[in-house]
């Protein structure tokens, strides 16, 4: 035959798109195509549909029930059986297909923060931070989406959102240089140093073995069995029996990311620093008696609250602050281990520099795709923000990849749409259960030539996450900490004097009553000791409610928290927004209601939420009716207003509503009355005209403080709007805070 310049056909079983070169190679390129007699996956959302920026598309397709392949279904109520007596069939692939699912669509809950709630927004920075660290959503004008969950930490997700606990306030950064999560709490020290102390107090704090109860609570005698033994959790624990334990809202809560990170900015220079979340309506709780309250008649508050506060438009909004410290070799500032997780820095020592603003806009569409599978971990880091040696946060870094992987079945639940990154993801991972992704190549390691070399490692031009080389001090290997953890007091100490005389009121109260729920006398006295060493006075007071003398401070625990107290640390003392909170109105609908309308419109129009409270349903004056009698109760309003004055309903009888059994000697409903009681009894700004002043005048004192009587409804919620900046009226408890 006549030679010929043609190739020959290359036989089948080349394992590249292209024939590797020699050397390995250096210069990076892009993912190489797949092989001639390779198609990528046609790309569809998990109902079928192609894809599309159309957020419909991973909804639901089709005005037909189907299996999950896509059969249309002629029945769902029947299974196929041998007769219609006789068994089922095994053969009833549509039965087991959904039977199979069902049994499978509950997912382990979390260990800690099972009871959470979440809301997507978005972030902008200020850009103040560009000079310290060279993070990309830290730079000016940079915006970010975010996904943010709120939880308890001890309960279950079937318990209450209003139980005395600590809350927890992690933040997902979709940031195109990969997904950085804030993991934190709304407390700035943590239970233990060391995590391998977690599994420890976590055991301690949930429900006794043997009874599986108290149920998301800490008034119970392992709980401060192990925290009386293990004193490095008396900080945490005595910001948790202040007031900060039972949040008013999730709005209303500040974060803290607990540990000191190490930034970096773009020429490679370190320094440390806190992170902290100031929320724009201020830091407010419930009392002791709302929150008990609220348990039952809404345990579900708090994300009622936060998710009815976004439909109606008062978007949370937090800024995102920092603490900044010289990284220097003992890693300390004024005397404080910044490596030590139970101690936080005053405010005083370091200012909190606000770099960007958090604001929440938009609910999750389902709570199990988004709130329930998110997955944070404060591993997810990007390029200037890098961890340090703190042993609580080296053990997380652990703890939370292994957690997610037997949570979200298997090691690929980054994939799942919640978690997925905003930036591009080349990670050679291969394989495993719930793959979601159609890998092309054949070379899923590194180095490689088959593959052309892709992927490449990144240099230093090209934004690559780079660990700073911090010099690691010399030691030994061994079990142990610093000399600088020991102090287990100064702390609680200063956060004891930087509080008012009404919030100290509220902590002897909450240890009056947490150690009044156990049973051990030796574990009660042992945490008398504690307290003892804290305060004298918090400990004689708390001592008085239990009955037993008050030991004396050994004197063994000296340490300074570096200031004498912080104005930061209590929730008194200044004004704030009132965006998002509930006044009720109280209505006669047989008095004349013509102003209802314009008074329910003056709350919307001060980005508040009225809600119309009367004896029956439907509408008043044009204006529904948001709650009767039989299901309004206090605890779910800021402030109460009161337009007129029914008379008890034919429901207001006590065989009927246990509430009707108060005694209502003014003539008005006695749940109305109980109302009143309860408002003025949790100091919050109550106001009245028309008929509605004779029931105010019989309720409460005369000339008490937040009581507002005025000849119009303009007038007193102009008043009571002024009122609610304090969120209570604390003259009431007999010691107001200095303004």
């Amino acid at each position: 035959m006549a030679p010929t310049d043609k190739s020959p056909t290359p036989a089948p079983g080349a394992p590249a798109a292209q024939e590797p070169s020699l050397a390995e190679p250096t210069e990076p390129t892009d993912p190489l195509p797949p092989k001639p007699d390779q198609q990528a996956i046609q790309p569809r959302t998990a109902t079928g549909a192609e894809p599309s920026s159309d957020p419909a598309t991973t909804a639901q397709q089709g005005a037909y029930l189907t299996t999950s392949q896509g059969a249309r279904l002629r029945d769902t109520d029947h299974s196929l059986k041998a007769g219609r007596r006789g068994p089922v069939l095994l053969q009833d692939h549509h039965l087991r297909e959904k039977i199979t699912h069902f049994d499978h669509e509950r997912i382990p809950e979390r260990v800690v923060h099972a009871r959470g709630a979440a809301a997507h927004g978005v972030f902008e920075s200020y850009g103040t931070a560009a000079s310290i660290t060279r993070a990309g959503f830290l730079a000016k004008g940079a915006v970010t989406e975010v996904f943010t969950r709120f939880s308890t930490v001890l309960g279950s997700r079937g318990s209450l959102d209003t139980a005395r606990d600590t809350r927890g306030f992690a933040t997902k950064f979709y940031t195109a240089e990969g997904t950085f999560d804030l993991v934190g709490n709304n407390i700035p020290v943590f239970f233990i140093q060391d995590g391998i102390k977690f599994p420890d107090v976590v055991h301690a704090a949930k429900p006794h073995p043997d009874r599986e109860i108290p149920q998301a609570q800490s008034a119970h005698d392992t709980f401060w069995d192990f925290v009386s033994l293990h004193t490095e959790a008396q900080a945490h624990t005595l910001w948790n029996m202040s007031d900060r334990g039972i949040p008013r809202s999730y709005r209303m809560m500040e974060g803290f990311g607990i540990h000191t990170f190490r930034l970096t900015d773009a020429e490679g220079n370190g320094s440390l620093a806190k992170f902290h979340w100031k929320p724009k309506l201020g830091v407010h709780s419930l009392t002791w008696e709302e929150a008990q309250l609220l348990g039952g008649a809404d345990p579900d508050f708090h994300r009622r609250d936060l998710t009815d506060a976004i439909e109606a438009g008062a978007h949370p909004q937090w800024e995102l602050g920092i603490q900044v410290f010289p990284d220097n070799e003992e890693q300390s500032f004024e005397g404080i281990d910044l490596l030590d997780p139970t101690k936080f820095v005053p405010e005083e020592l370091a200012p909190v520099q606000p770099v960007g603003l958090l604001t929440l806009n938009r609910n999750p569409r389902n709570y199990f795709a988004e709130t329930e599978q998110v997955a944070f971990n404060p591993g997810h880091l990007v390029p200037g923000i890098d961890v340090t040696d703190d042993p609580l946060l080296q053990v997380r870094l652990f703890s939370y990849v292994d957690t997610q992987i037997t949570r979200l079945g298997g090691p690929n639940f980054a994939q799942l749409p919640i978690n997925r990154a905003h930036a591009p993801v080349n990670d050679m991972l291969r394989d495993g259960y719930g793959q979601q992704g159609d890998p092309a190549g054949v070379a899923p390691y590194h180095p490689n030539s088959l593959d052309g070399g892709c992927p490449f490692m990144a240099g230093s031009d090209d934004a690559a996450f780079t660990d700073l080389p911090v010099k690691v001090p010399e030691g030994v290997k061994e079990r142990a900490l610093s000399a600088t953890f020991e102090d287990h007091y100064s702390q609680a100490q200063l956060f004891w004097r930087s509080m008012t005389a009404v919030e100290q009121d509220h902590i002897v109260d909450a240890y009056s009553f947490e150690l009044g729920k156990c049973y051990e006398q030796a574990v009660k006295e042992r945490q008398l000791q504690c307290l003892a060493e804290i305060d004298p006075e918090l400990c004689s007071r708390v001592a008085d409610a239990l009955g037993l003398p008050a030991p004396e401070a050994t004197g063994e625990h000296v340490g300074d928290a570096g200031v004498d107290a912080s104005a930061a640390l209590s929730q008194l003392g200044e004004t704030w927004p009132v965006d998002g909170r509930m006044v009720g109105i109280v209505v006669d609908p047989e008095e004349d209601n013509t102003d209802l309308l314009t008074l329910h419109e003056a709350v919307v129009e001060a980005s508040m939420t009225p809600v119309v409270i009367a004896p029956r349903g439907g509408e008043v004056a044009g204006v529904p009716v948001g709650r009767t009698f039989a299901t309004a109760r206090s605890v779910e309003f800021d402030a109460l207003l009161i337009a007129g004055s029914p008379a008890p309903g034919a429901d207001a009888w006590p065989s009927v509503d246990t509430k009707g059994g108060a005694p209502a000697g003014d003539g008005a409903d006695p749940r109305l009355g109980l109302m009143v009681e309860e408002c003025y009894r949790h100091a919050k700004a109550i106001g009245a005209w028309g008929r509605g002043r004779e029931l105010l005048i019989t309720r409460t004192p005369e000339g008490a403080p937040g009581v507002v009587a005025g000849k119009d409804g303009a007038s007193v919620l102009a008043e009571v709007q002024e009122l609610l900046g304090s969120h209570r009226v604390w003259e009431r408890y007999g010691s107001a805070p200095a303004q």
